[in-house]
């Protein structure tokens, strides 16, 4: 499995934020993913 470049903490903050109602799409440009990840 490929080692991630997000820690567990950022990912679970990026979840946090998209249920407050933050844009998926904004949450990935954000951080620089895409949304197929």
């Amino acid at each position: 499995m490929k080692k991630s470049k997000h820690s567990e903490t950022q990912i679970l903050n990026m979840l946090s934020e998209n249920e407050k109602g933050r844009k998926v799409s904004d949450l990935c440009r954000e951080h620089g993913i895409s949304q197929a990840a």
